[in-house]
């Protein structure tokens, strides 16, 4: 979309030092207020399968408890019983019992990594199409100032970051702690002195995990913000036009170093994500492995005293189920640095959803109520025409970009204009004058920040924005085509429009010919924004793709200035078909294009100067008249209203 005179023109450029500043800003997780309870909102819906999951996760916890169990039954009862030989039968069927308890919890973990998996892929697959679709609602000025490639990396690296918490992390909780409980009760029913032994350093290494979790946090949001940049630079590098660009600049070299340097810091972001909590965890594998010997220890110091409460059996199995014991808490503190970390990335997705829309509907707005087309009515000089309700009404608007600062000037400054229902009229003026802004605030694109602008009679922001867009059509200097077929691309604007009418459409937008003429006819793919056509080609299939939509207002943003004269001809002509028994607005910078406008608005710095007809305006030797003579090239004598006819 051409932005003509429609950028942030005012707003003060931002320096470098303070861009890097807002740029460390941003590396850090957002404050997300109750983002605990916000992640768990997201698994409500799936409550039935969250239960079923639990209670899988608590019988298979259960049974994991059992084995140790009966392992000191095996050695005291059926290897070592006290007086006599080995019980072949107690140890046959202790075995069997066993065996089957194995069976059983391999069962119920398949089925329940299903159900997580499912569950947690479910979740996620939401999560990124709410993302999506919250996205779609942002106003435009949302993707004016943001990269494509950091929205991408919100939708594709953050929620994919946070995959393995949605699906794992559950049935990780549940079992481990459910683990961890019936081990230590066990433990506790096996001797509670070799319990304390066991367990006594376990509080000091949880101080030490939140510690290590806050961390790594830090680490996994500046990672996540390295990730945004990468996708940045590739979707900028690597596009079409990136490509061209820096081929024709010979640039290749620069923007490879541009993503080395950034893929440097990416590598060095992860390795020092890999890393942090390393020696924590090297800690607790020496606090692991070091226990088992310890209470062997303390075991044969309790017998060696007399404590005839401790066997052989009881210290096998209290051994085994220390195992079960330490080894879950080192899966509870890994969840639980998972979850500080993720949550880095949660908070970037939520501070996303939290974003509120500035172009919204007001609870009671109504749609479009369509005055019916008329044939142009005389104007007067000053644009009025009263035998004619408007169709489209600016009353003393002002705007001002939202990027731009409160000491900039107004875009656009106390702008009154009207056009009737089948008027053609035009905007023209120098670049920076609010000509293409002009075209964003009548299909309310963005608010004006005073004034009124109104349609059908209404005040744009007390109808339906989806009403009102369908009243719009726009073609802009750089119509922008889909990497698919010409008919998927003109079916985009109606998606149940038949062969016939996508044919009706590209004839009336003398583009026909041509589609027939590919090889593929109608099933021909354009290329990635319709490279594989000609300009001309492509902005023919762009006015075909609105006709098919049929709006009651077409808005022409310069859509001839980037083509050559026989393209542009060409293009006209299908023009001119278009606007036929439609209200047109064409903001030009070639005047040759307007020269049969019902009126033509000049403007300068944000306001209306002149308005009248080409022939009016030429006659008054004013803004317009040095425009013409400016784009004619006209010396001396010559007459101005030859040009363009």
């Amino acid at each position: 979309m051409s932005m003509g005179g429609g950028g942030p023109r005012g707003a003060a450029r931002v320096s470098s030092a303070d861009y890097e500043a807002q740029k460390r800003a941003n590396s850090e997780a957002p404050k997300i207020a109750n983002l605990g309870a916000r992640i768990r909102e997201l698994f409500i819906p799936y409550r039935v399968q969250l239960l079923v999951v639990v209670v899988l996760v608590v019988v298979g916890a259960a049974l994991g408890i059992v084995p140790p169990l009966l392992t000191a039954r095996i050695f005291d009862e059926g290897l070592f019983p006290k007086g006599g030989p080995p019980n072949l039968t107690v140890i046959a069927w202790l075995s069997g019992v066993m065996l089957l308890t194995f069976l059983a919890s391999a069962a119920i973990g398949i089925v329940q990594t299903r159900l997580t998996a499912r569950t947690g892929n479910r979740v996620m697959g939401e999560l990124r199409v709410r993302l999506f679709a919250h996205l779609q609602k942002m106003e435009l000025a949302f993707f004016t100032r943001t990269k494509t490639g950091v929205i991408q990396s919100r939708l594709q690296n953050d929620v994919g970051g946070v995959a393995s918490v949605l699906t794992n992390t559950v049935s990780s909780v549940i079992g481990n702690t459910v683990t961890v409980i019936a081990a230590f009760i066990a433990m506790l029913a096996l001797s509670w002195q070799l319990t304390i032994v066991a367990v006594i350093l376990l509080p000091a290494l949880v101080i030490a995990q939140r510690r290590v979790g806050q961390v790594r946090a830090k680490i996994a949001g500046r990672t996540q913000e390295s990730l945004s940049d990468m996708s940045a630079i590739t979707q900028e590098a690597l596009s079409v036009s990136g490509v061209l660009l820096s081929k024709s600049f010979t640039r290749q070299q620069e923007e490879t170093e541009r993503y080395s340097d950034e893929n440097s810091r990416l590598i060095s972001l992860q390795t020092s994500l890999a890393m942090s909590g390393q020696w924590f965890f090297a800690v607790v594998q020496v606090f692991l492995s070091a226990v088992p010997a310890i209470v062997y220890l303390i075991a044969g110091w309790l017998i060696t005293g007399g404590d005839v409460g401790i066997t052989a059996g009881t210290v096998v199995a209290f051994t085994t189920v220390q195992a079960r014991l330490l080894f879950p808490m080192m899966g509870l503190m890994r969840v639980a640095l998972d979850l500080q970390t993720s949550g880095a990335l949660f908070a970037r997705i939520f501070e996303y959803l939290d974003l509120k829309p500035q172009i919204v509907d007001r609870p009671d707005a109504r749609p479009v109520r369509l005055l019916a087309a008329a044939p142009a009515q005389p104007a007067t000089s000053d644009g009025i025409t009263p035998t004619a309700a408007p169709l489209i009404e600016f009353d003393r608007v002002c705007f001002r970009y939202p990027d731009a600062t409160e000491h900039s000037l107004h875009t656009l400054n106390e702008v009154s204009f009207s056009v009737q229902p089948g008027e053609f009229v035009a905007f023209v003026g120098p670049s920076g004058s609010g000509k293409t802004t002009i075209s964003y605030l009548i299909p309310r694109l963005y608010d004006a920040t005073d004034g009124t602008v109104s349609f059908a009679g209404d005040d744009v922001r007390e109808l339906s924005h989806v009403s009102l867009m369908e009243q719009v059509g726009m073609v802009t200097q750089e119509p922008y085509l889909f990497h698919a077929t010409i008919a998927e691309n003109l079916r985009y604007a109606r998606p149940e429009a038949t062969d016939a009418e996508l044919e009706a459409a590209a004839r009336a937008a003398n583009i026909h010919d041509t589609i027939v003429s590919f090889e593929a006819g109608y099933d021909t793919v354009v290329g990635e924004r319709g490279y594989r056509l000609s300009g001309g080609e492509k902005q023919r299939i762009a006015i075909a793709r609105v006709l098919l939509k049929d709006p009651a207002v077409l808005v022409l943003d310069e859509a001839t200035s980037a083509l050559d004269t026989v393209s542009e001809r060409i293009v006209q002509r299908a023009l001119d078909v278009a606007r036929s028994g439609r209200t047109t607005i064409a903001i030009a910078h070639r005047l040759s294009t307007v020269i049969d406008a019902d009126r033509i608005f000049v403007l300068e710095a944000g306001r209306i100067v002149e308005r009248g007809t080409h022939a009016e305006l030429l006659a008054r030797e004013g803004a317009y008249w040095r425009l013409h003579r400016e784009q004619a090239g006209i010396r001396g004598g010559l007459d101005p209203l030859s040009y363009g006819e």
